[in-house]
């Protein structure tokens, strides 16, 4: 497919509006039941109709933490793919780019073509989908310094590529933030100098009024908030405090010390509409904040950037399992010198982290009987070390030992050196890129029905977070290439397309391979297109 052609579904379950793609779409599932000696599975098949709005609108991003490595390096990496900068390393020119971005960089296989080879396209051709360079950014920061600056102190950008982004940064000077001395390491109070001052109320009402100002002067149709500052401890859930919406805002009013500064910024974000996104591992989004989020009809997600280590981790286990090997002991080292880093070396902001990155194999080991018993988990250790010399480039050691054929032991160790900031800052556009299409996405059972949003919890981002959110007694999926498949199939449904598969049968079973080769698999295969209009409006980039 041409970089610049568009995806047109010729079908009869679907049909195009100058607003909307609407898609019949029939869900299947098998359905099991299980009894003493037998065990009964059942076809299941349930219509659905699916509108997706085709007008992306005018959108920004508002990061907390923005003066951070990630918050200016996010802001240089659309800056440079913006104004299509290049510059010197000693490696040579390079050129901008949004390599480990599944919207941008990635492809989905969409079908086959008349000669049986499978087609892929960029994800971000399957539906219209806000463009990074039409981004509007904004945020907040504990440190005063403007985005130049803080570019600077991060060390993660080429020297000369800071030379070029420096004049426009520099006109970008973070709004004032909440800091909490008892939620985050006590190094890190040499920063906070950029403060919202009063009571947790009054910090509240001040981040409702930043975001209301950054959305009317940019005439914004949306805004998304993101936390991408450092790790807070965990906050101790308390009945009559954190339970409720209406407990919540009681103790907000009451300046409870427990409610968290990221608790207050999901508040805010939630009652001005706008979309929040916990890209840190604490336990921002308390029952009172989801209850919110549900009544309002506004979408959340987390926990904590799934960038590296456990990425793989979860590649890896999951594979294991699988295969039929049964891993028994998963120990991790990491080290690593940028501010994350040493927020981290503090107790109790280190066990938020811990949290998140040993709870990843869960699903992977209870979904095989055989080899674990209910309850057996392997051991799993988590360490992290904060070593200044490394900076923003992240080590990080595994060993997994997995139990083989009769009790033998096979094991994988893995070095992984990566930059950190770098791996975290598409995640952040992912994020941003599919929250913003999922607004846009509603949902009915019958043609006469009303249209619904997905729930509140936006468990369909699960892919590029470490500890995903999901709705109440949803299972947790934390597998890569299940939440992968989530994310493309979704997608596929709102086209009436259906769920890749890798059967092949085309090339397996003689009739089918005499109708491919014949052309009659596509000959009178192409239905006419329901008023169709062939470009993605602010999509087409």
């Amino acid at each position: 497919m041409e970089k610049n052609s568009h995806l047109v579904v010729s079908s009869p379950n679907i049909k195009y509006t100058d607003d909307y793609i609407l898609s019949d779409y029939v869900y299947e599932e098998t359905l099991v039941t299980q009894k003493v000696n037998e065990i009964v599975a059942k076809p299941y098949k349930k219509s659905i109709s699916i509108q997706t709005e085709r007008k992306v609108g005018k959108v920004g991003i508002m990061l907390i933490g923005w003066g951070g490595n990630n918050g200016s390096t996010f802001t240089a990496a659309v800056l440079a793919n913006r104004h299509q900068l290049s510059w010197n390393t000693k490696n040579g020119v390079q050129d901008c780019n949004w390599f480990g971005s599944i919207t941008q960089a990635s492809t989905v296989r969409l079908g086959i073509d008349e000669k049986g080879n499978d087609v892929y396209v960029p994800m971000s051709q399957l539906l219209p989908m806000v463009h990074p360079d039409d981004l509007v950014i904004d945020g907040w920061d504990i440190s005063p310094l403007n985005l130049a600056e803080s570019m600077v102190r991060a060390k993660v950008i080429d020297f000369d590529l800071q030379q070029k982004l420096k004049k426009e940064m520099a006109t970008m000077k973070p709004r004032p933030a909440v800091y909490d001395p008892d939620f985050i390491a006590a190094n890190q109070a040499d920063r906070a100098t950029n403060l919202i001052r009063g009571t947790k109320q009054e910090q509240y009402l001040q981040i409702r009024a930043d975001i209301k100002s950054f959305k009317d002067k940019n005439k914004l149709d949306k805004v998304f908030v993101l936390w991408t500052a450092n790790t807070e401890r965990f906050c101790d859930i308390r009945a009559g405090v954190h339970d409720t919406s209406e407990n919540l805002e009681k103790a907000l009013r009451n300046n409870e010390p427990e409610i968290s500064p990221s608790t207050i910024f999901a508040l805010a974000a939630i009652d001005e509409g706008c979309c929040y996104i916990n890209g840190s591992p604490q336990n921002t989004i308390v029952p009172g904040v989801l209850e919110r989020a549900e009544s309002r009809g506004v979408f959340v997600a987390g926990d904590d950037f799934k960038s590296g280590q456990t990425k793989l981790k979860s590649v890896l286990v999951d594979f294991l399992v699988s295969a039929g090997l049964k891993p028994v002991s998963i120990v991790s080292y990491n080290h690593l010198g940028n501010n994350d880093g040493k927020n981290l070396s503090a107790p109790q902001q280190f066990r938020s982290k811990e949290i998140t990155k040993s709870n990843v194999v869960d699903d992977m080991v209870e979904s095989n009987q055989i080899l674990y018993k209910p309850g057996e988990k392997p051991d799993h250790v988590v360490v992290i070390k904060y070593v200044p010399y490394v900076g923003d480039s992240k080590r990080a050691m595994d060993e997994y030992t997995s139990e083989i054929l009769l009790h033998g032991t096979n094991t994988i160790v893995v070095h992984n050196t990566c930059e950190d900031s770098l791996l975290a800052v598409p995640l952040i556009l992912d994020l941003l890129v599919l929250a913003e299409l999922f607004t846009r996405v509603r949902y009915r059972s019958d043609q006469h029905g009303d249209w619904q949003s997905m729930h509140a919890v936006l468990s369909v981002l699960s892919y590029l977070l470490k500890a995903p959110l999901v709705p109440a007694s949803a299972p947790i999926v934390n597998a890569l290439f299940k939440q992968r498949a989530a994310i493309e199939n979704i997608m596929r449904a709102c086209l009436s397309l259906p769920p890749t598969h890798y059967m092949q049968l085309e090339h397996k079973i003689p009739f089918l391979m005499t109708e491919l080769r014949s052309g009659a698999m596509f000959a009178g295969n192409t239905p006419p297109i329901k008023k169709a209009k062939l470009t993605h409006e602010n999509g087409d980039k």
